[in-house]
């Protein structure tokens, strides 16, 4: 407070002396407060030492893809399009959830979408959990899904080399502890019953076997645990999620690791996807050598970034590529808002501090599109990067908003593309990217400020530059010249 009043009596002292000396309007003479100067900044791309190959960019399919799968044909191909399309984001991974699916006479409790099928069929009249056999065509269901896997066909159609993953939430109801798939009574118990890890392993495995075939692509990565060592899951949540301990998850692993041998898959086990970095060095530590070296990809998502560096040295030692396979990022307390600019700069503050700490070869987006809130009346929130209403009726129409951090993404995804590779740069605020053959370099700066930053690049050479925003009057737009304005993401593209 003191300091604010020393400054306003200074700059009214400026103001009275400019009438004074009769130099024009005391306005005119007041000097800019010091919060609206331009801060100028030289951003130091280390060209010469490149990092990790970067894969792509994506989001997993799951909870969205399960209720916009069914859309109208044009809404779900406007969808796909914004997301996965040449013109859209170009997004080039997908994540595929292979649901557990509960019991068919459990009353349903979870919110839209979350209630993704399992591929299992129950015979009429058996009860109990030991009736299940994947060795009988007749308990297997090919044709639940479809709406999440008519994404899968979609995301083939526009992108010429996609990657895709399959990953698990839960096992179906009948080999848990609790007959839930959305967890144990207690979210800190373990759910998947003693002794069904090669069981579920071998779910997993025939569902992707099965997917590839069906859809002629190539899964290249299967996940069997979801933010395992959490108490997130428990029986009365209202989404699919399954507890396992650190000594469980490292059965699984080589449970699943033995069931894809064993049918002949070219997949990997992609493991952990711990929800934060602290949580995945954990499980890490208390994995056997053999469990570790069971692990084709590292999965780690970004909602707790303390000990991001240890997870990218875990990745470094062992010689494992690693991937942030899942986060959203909204502001907290942030209401809905579908063009305001508080959340996309948090948003893309957060994927730089990823990508510099991490180092990863991926970032994968939670879900894509979430539910409408306000249409309700409510403050909402930010999650998802598109908004629509997902309770209304599949054969109806659906309004589809585009928000700002769809934008935020855009100034990521579109320029910073697969086999580019990482490079360090020395402000916390810049990312950069440099093409394989080294003529286009890629830097996103976010300004999350009120005062302009012009922006210098100290690299060797003569290269040609571009400029495109996102900011309140900018949605990815090119402009001319070479100043982040205040509260924005530039990307710059420098070629030569």
């Amino acid at each position: 407070m003191k300091n604010g009043t020393i400054r306003r009596k200074g700059r009214l002292a400026a103001a009275a002396l400019a009438l004074i000396l009769g130099s024009g309007t005391a306005e005119a003479q007041v000097a800019t407060p010091a919060t609206d100067r331009p801060v100028p900044m030289t951003l130091r791309p280390a060209i010469d030492r490149p990092a990790t190959v970067f894969e792509g960019w994506g989001t997993a399919l799951a909870w969205f893809a399960h209720v916009t799968g069914g859309w109208p044909e044009a809404e779900r191909t406007r969808l796909a399009d914004l997301f996965y399309g040449p013109q859209g984001l170009g997004w080039t991974i997908a994540r595929y959830n292979i649901g557990g699916g509960n019991a068919a006479d459990t009353p349903p409790y979870m919110k839209v979408g979350r209630a993704v099928p399992g591929f299992w069929r129950q015979p009429a009249g058996v009860t109990g959990k030991d009736w299940w056999r994947a060795d009988d065509p007749s308990m297997w269901d090919w044709g639940q899904d479809a709406n999440q896997r008519w994404w899968l066909d979609a995301i083939t159609a526009r992108v010429k080399q996609p990657i895709f993953e399959a990953f698990s939430n839960s096992p179906p109801w009948f080999m848990t502890v609790s007959g839930r798939v959305s967890g144990a009574e207690k979210g800190s118990d373990d759910n998947l019953r003693p002794g069904q890890e090669a069981a579920f392993a071998t779910y997993l495995v025939r569902v992707t076997q099965e997917l590839q075939r069906r859809h002629h692509l190539t899964f290249r990565t299967l996940s069997p645990v979801n933010e395992p060592n959490t108490s997130y899951w428990f029986a009365a949540n209202t989404q699919e999620g399954a507890h396992w301990s650190p000594a469980r998850q490292a059965q699984m692993i080589d449970a699943t690791a033995a069931a894809l041998k064993a049918k002949g898959l070219a997949a990997v086990v992609a493991a952990p996807d711990e929800t934060a970095s602290n949580l995945f060095v954990q499980d890490w530590a208390a994995y056997p050598p053999a469990t570790r070296a069971a692990i084709g990809q590292l999965n780690v998502h970004s909602y707790g970034t303390v000990h991001q560096t240890a997870v990218r040295d875990i990745a470094r030692s062992s010689g494992i590529k690693l991937w942030m396979s899942e986060n959203d990022t909204p502001l907290s307390g942030d209401p809905e808002d579908l063009t305001g600019m508080a959340t996309p700069l948090a948003f893309a503050e957060h994927v730089v501090g990823d990508l510099k700490r991490l180092e990863p070869a991926a970032w994968v987006f939670w879900q894509a599109v979430e539910d409408l809130s306000t249409r309700k009346g409510e403050k909402g929130s930010n999650w998802g990067i598109v908004k629509a209403d997902l309770m209304g009726s599949a054969d109806q129409p659906h309004a589809i908003h585009v928000t700002g951090k769809y934008w935020a993404m855009a100034q990521f995804s579109r320029y910073i593309r697969p086999g580019d590779r990482l490079v360090p740069v020395d402000d916390m605020d810049t990312v950069g990217a440099l093409s394989a053959d080294g003529r286009r370099l890629v830097l996103v700066h976010v300004n999350p400020g009120l005062s302009p930053r012009p922006l210098t690049v100290a690299v060797p050479g003569r290269w040609q530059r571009r400029m495109i925003v996102t900011d309140a009057g900018h949605k990815a737009a090119e402009v001319a010249g070479d100043v982040a304005p205040p509260q924005s993401i530039v990307t710059l593209v420098l070629t030569r």
